[in-house]
């Protein structure tokens, strides 16, 4: 583990493969299992660093991609890295941007030395490689980085799918070569689609590597959460129980329990921001579309139950008169309300952790939040 680093599991649930754990960073020791609130271009939408820090998150997520792109690693790096530059004294995860030039699709090409690219931004043209991501992360002095990793689409063929895992897994090797960071680990990241077989083989030549931690990745993207279960599970089971496991941008509130029993470490989602932006809040009993004519005299809070700023002064009427009005401190507001809220679930999941309880927690979010319910996003991931 490098300098200022540790991870420890303090429990495991007997019902389930859940754990509870803690993860130390130069930044702050982090109770685990987590939620990551996504601060992609250095900024959790909406919210103040301070408020951030206040909702109870002690680690976020920033992009490589977009940070590489915009203002540049270099600009953030004169600043002191992305700690200073955003003023935020928490820990960081940057994503190696995988995913996102992934999802470029008609503007990017793969090859042996890496991925090429050309900006959403501006049309120029870029080359990511598992060196450069690496130096980008070690710029933006990001507290844990990821390697640089292919994400086939779920659809992809079985030859396909390993061509990916191959070419995964020597980046992942070079990766480990091109560091020189002490103070920062690098997680590896575990593909295969949703066939269990190379999720599994793929697992092990991952781990088999001297990365501080181990992501599944390939997840959240488009299947239903039936299939995405018993996956993460089955890759969990296989990992190094030494190691934290991330699950990389999920999850939906049914998801953090569930993939919590199967052995998942920490999350991270766009979803409770972007939620919150459009007009989504969410509580134990489920989603909130505070624009709808019903909330227009409504003065009671938008959860009763919450105790967070926004359930302690403001009413549903006044929330969605902010909405409707298109002001921005709805966005505010309601993105406030989201992330109180999923702190305050992962609470009650790290308790349950403890109780041997999570099924019957799962079972409450499944009911609040039914697959198939409109829930605004379009997606996950950013």
């Amino acid at each position: 583990m490098s300098v200022g680093f540790s991870f420890e599991v303090s429990h495991h649930d007997v019902r389930t493969a859940a754990r509870r754990g803690v993860l130390t960073t130069p930044h702050g020791a982090i109770e685990t299992p987590a939620f990551m609130p996504v601060g992609t271009q250095g900024t959790v939408k909406g919210l103040l660093p301070g408020q951030v820090r206040d909702a109870g998150f002690g680690l976020i997520l920033g992009n490589t991609y977009h940070l590489a792109l915009r203002p540049g690693a270099e600009i953030v790096a004169r600043h002191g890295g992305l700690h200073r530059f955003m003023d935020w004294d928490g820990a960081i995860l940057t994503d190696s941007g995988g995913f996102q030039v992934y999802s470029l699709a008609a503007l990017r090409k793969v090859a042996e030395a890496g991925a090429t690219f050309r900006s959403h931004l501006d049309g120029s043209l870029h080359e990511f490689t598992p060196e450069g991501v690496i130096e980008i992360q070690e710029a933006l002095g990001s507290d844990i980085a990821m390697v640089l990793d292919v994400c086939p689409p779920s659809t992809s063929t079985r030859s396909q799918l390993e061509d990916a895992l191959s070419l995964t897994t020597r980046w992942a090797e070079r990766t480990v070569a091109a560091r020189k960071k002490a103070d920062q680990v690098v997680f590896g990241i575990v593909q295969g689609g949703l066939d269990m077989e190379l999720r599994r083989q793929h697992a092990a030549a991952i781990s088999a590597l001297p990365f501080e931690g181990i992501a599944i990745g390939g997840l959240s993207v488009g299947e239903p959460p039936a299939a995405m279960y018993p996956i993460a599970a089955a890759t969990a089971a296989v990992l190094p129980v030494d190691r934290p496991r991330y699950l990389m941008g999920v999850g939906m509130p049914p998801d953090l329990p569930r993939c919590v029993m199967g052995g998942i470490d920490l999350f991270d989602c766009v979803f409770p921001t972007r939620a919150g932006r459009n007009g989504l809040l969410l509580t134990r009993k489920g989603r909130v579309v505070i624009k709808n004519a019903q909330y227009r005299e409504d003065l009671t809070p938008p959860d009763p139950d919450c105790d967070c700023p926004v359930c302690t002064r403001y009413t549903k009427a006044y929330l969605r008169h902010l909405f409707v009005a298109k002001e921005i401190l709805a966005s505010v507001l309601n993105t406030m309300h989201n992330l109180h809220f999923y702190s305050r679930l992962m609470r009650e999941v790290r308790q349950a952790v403890l109780d041997g309880t999570l099924p019957e927690l799962a079972g409450e979010l499944d009911l609040a939040y039914p697959v198939g319910e409109d829930s605004g996003e379009a997606s996950a991931r950013e």
